[in-house]
């Protein structure tokens, strides 16, 4: 299932939260409604962590995770970082990062298994993200930008990533992670993936102006369609055609 929703007037979501299959950063200020999407679908399953990063509300690019772990920058304060800790199950992993590209959401994108990285980060990090978040790490390019965490979104089932790479670029990428990935946009036909949608193994949450074609896209690619509705759905057309007739 894929939901739309705003954080203040703003439809870059996926910059004010961080979605994963264990739980979810959110971002400080945002309006109740924006807070209740996730409390609705999620609350049952996951804890929701509200925080800010370094002072600010830029949690989604601030952060990077998965369920094994969560990196934070350096300039996260020691509240934050204990804040955080202290709200998600003892199993994840809360660490800070001494780096210099010092956005870790823009610069990697992970799932539970695999991480792509930004081609100039330290190589200690590279090892960190290795051991905190259980990945194996590839250092990559997407559509030729360095800013791989910005320009797509992977989850365990599939991904969508910057409209412009190539159909080579694709191949490459979908083999590293072993998931489906398609070409597409979010927000009506922005191309920075990641700022305009956070999506875990069972929902995506998109900014407010995502079309009804590129829901159809995200919803089809990251496998959030129940396959059971759609089975109704056929039974009553079928029914309906035989009443008709």
């Amino acid at each position: 299932m894929a939901v739309r929703l705003q954080f203040e007037n703003s439809n870059d979501i996926g910059v004010f939260c961080n979605v994963t299959n264990k739980y979810i950063v959110t971002a400080f200020g945002g309006s109740e409604n924006f807070y209740s999407v996730f409390e609705a679908e999620c609350a049952d399953h996951m804890p929701i962590v509200k925080t800010s990063v370094a002072g600010t509300t830029l949690v989604g690019r601030m952060t990077v995770g998965n369920k094994n772990g969560l990196l934070m920058p350096n300039s996260a304060t020691d509240q934050e970082l204990m804040h955080v800790r202290n709200s998600l199950p003892d199993e994840v992993v809360v660490q800070r990062v001494d780096e210099r590209l010092s956005a870790l959401g823009n610069c990697i994108a992970c799932n539970d298994y695999v991480a792509l990285i930004h081609p100039d980060l330290d190589r200690e990090t590279e090892e960190i993200i290795a051991d905190v978040l259980g990945v194996e790490v590839f250092r990559q390019t997407v559509a030729g930008n360095v800013l791989v965490g910005s320009y797509c979104s992977f989850t365990n089932q599939g991904g969508l990533v910057h409209p412009h790479t190539s159909i080579e670029d694709l191949d490459e990428l979908s083999s590293l992670l072993q998931v489906p990935l398609v070409a597409g946009t979010v927000n009506r036909g922005s191309e920075v993936i990641s700022a305009g949608m956070a999506a875990n193994d069972w929902i995506a949450f998109c900014g407010l102006d995502t079309t009804a074609t590129e829901l159809q896209v995200i919803e089809s690619v990251f496998k959030l369609r129940d396959a059971q509705p759609t089975q109704i759905v056929n039974e009553m057309r079928h029914s309906l055609i035989d009443a008709m007739m």
